[in-house]
């Protein structure tokens, strides 16, 4: 029996990283898993990928409107919602005097807005025991610069993390977070600055890990399954790093 046996996950932004990961292995662990992603071309080109019971959901991670749409489907469908690990985000780098309205509201929109209304959705069909999982970021610790918006952002995220497990905790519904440190993932070729910009800044971060190297999104799917399983069932308000020691030591 796998540590997800019969339950109902949604996983955001699982067309790449760490969130098909994380989507494959819940399936692998027996759940019935809603995978997001922004277009139904990158959903159905991830189908060769997952073996199990899945749903693929075209939704933008900002759009409350498809949040609503999310949900809808996925109590039509499966039921009731066991887990869900909200993983869409978008990475920004704007230095003070280059950030603009419209790129602050971006980030905002997807990396704060779009989780929390999405569990606000969610609330009616959450069962007792639920587990719910942001995806933040070591920025939010760690001053980086032009990240200004990306890391409040996840701050933000971090906060409401703590706020929703003290509204959640009687009813038995964990709360908690992730904060992957450098990851080898998709996510860096998804950006608004020069590719060579970002380069340099990748290259310089295994130096600054203890570990030596990138993580790989299957270990953050490897945590996000000790959060969403049973294993973690006396955690809640919680952020965990997967960094590597990068914001640790």
């Amino acid at each position: 029996m796998g540590k997800l046996n019969q339950k109902v996950a949604i996983v955001t932004g699982a067309t790449s990283g760490m969130g098909l990961e994380t989507a494959k292995l819940f399936l692998e662990e027996g759940a019935k898993v809603v995978l997001t992603g922004r277009s139904q071309e990158k959903l159905q080109a991830i189908e060769n990928q997952l073996s199990g019971n899945y749903l693929l959901i075209p939704a933008e991670a900002s759009s409350i409107s498809d949040s609503k749409n999310l949900i809808s489907m996925t109590v039509e469908k499966f039921g009731k919602i066991d887990v869900m690990f909200l993983n869409a985000g978008v990475f920004r780098m704007e230095g003070i005097g280059a950030l603009t309205e419209a790129i602050f509201d971006e980030v905002y929109n997807v990396n704060l807005k779009g989780p929390l209304f999405t569990v606000n959705e969610a609330n009616a069909y959450l069962n007792e025991g639920a587990s719910i999982i942001f995806n933040t970021s070591v920025t939010n610790v760690k001053g980086f610069p032009a990240m200004t918006a990306y890391a409040s952002s996840k701050a933000a995220l971090r906060s409401v993390t703590k706020t929703l497990a003290s509204e959640f905790g009687p009813r038995g519904i964990r709360v908690n977070s992730l904060s992957p440190g450098p990851i080898d993932t998709p996510i860096y070729g998804k950006h608004n600055v020069p590719q060579d910009q970002i380069n340099d800044m990748a290259s310089s971060f295994p130096s600054m890990v203890p570990l030596g190297r990138f993580g790989q999104s299957s270990e953050i799917a490897e945590v996000a399954l000790f959060l969403a399983s049973k294993d973690s069932s006396y955690i809640t308000g919680a952020e965990i790093p997967v960094d590597g020691g990068f914001a640790q030591v």
